[in-house]
């Protein structure tokens, strides 16, 4: 139970919680995406002219460094409502704005830029298709069995015809054609998921740390003008 003397830092515990779960959540999205089976599948067989594997790479260090940023944020506000120190509180106040700048952008470019993962992921599987299909003794066999395989899907609709050969070498046992998923639309299908949640939580975080730096602001004002002096060092953080 807070008493009266013991109310601010009771109140910020929850708060702390809270972006220290959104860090977590993000670092937790970041390594699936980073190291998840159809992730690096894809980026394994990209090309370097392909934007895929440059992106996958960014997004990954970009969600650990947010992650830990929050984190950190989230630490130096308890910590300052403890001590009451306003250095703490500035300090805490820098890394919500510093994760704030690396949101907006990132949101700005999911928006502007909302197809370019979908289509650089699917020009991979097309370049690897082509491949096998003008020469299918090619290694490039071996990778598109393995991504017919992690995302369940069969072969594509080619304008060229003849592909048949390609499905029933590098298809799931059993999985036909004609009653199987298109891999294009399949590819398409997931990652517009994926994207959806992604752009869902940068919103959530987006919320949040403009909340942190409101609630920083204000405690550092607080310190500052003294309104809490009397009760100063007598905090305990529970």
């Amino acid at each position: 139970v807070c008493t009266q003397q013991e109310l601010l830092p009771c109140k910020s515990l929850p708060e702390t919680l809270l972006f220290q779960l959104l860090g977590l959540s993000i670092a937790t999205l970041s390594t699936v995406t980073h190291y998840g089976l159809r992730f690096t599948l894809i980026s394994n067989v990209s090309l370097d002219s392909n934007a895929y594997r440059v992106i996958h790479h960014t997004a990954f260090y970009f969600g650990i460094c947010l992650s830990m940023t929050l984190i950190l944020a989230a630490l130096l506000s308890s910590t300052a409502t403890v001590r009451e120190s306003q250095c703490l509180t500035a300090m805490g106040f820098f890394c919500f704005a510093l994760a704030f700048c690396g949101l907006i952008p990132a949101a700005c470019w999911r928006y502007t830029h909302s197809t370019e993962v979908e289509d650089s992921m699917m020009d991979v599987y097309d370049f690897v298709y082509e491949e096998v299909r003008r020469n299918p003794s090619s290694f490039r066999r071996h990778e598109l069995t393995a991504i017919h395989e992690a995302f369940l899907c069969c072969g594509k609709h080619s304008p060229f015809g003849d592909t048949a050969n390609v499905e029933n070498k590098t298809c799931p046992p059993g999985q036909v054609h004609d009653e199987g998923q298109d891999c294009l639309q399949e590819i398409q299908d997931f990652l517009k998921k994926h994207m959806d949640f992604v752009f869902l939580l940068l919103g959530i975080a987006i919320g949040f740390t403009v909340y942190g730096m409101i609630l920083t602001s204000f405690l550092w004002f607080s310190i500052h003008f003294s309104s809490n002096l009397c009760r100063k060092g007598k905090y305990i953080l529970r």
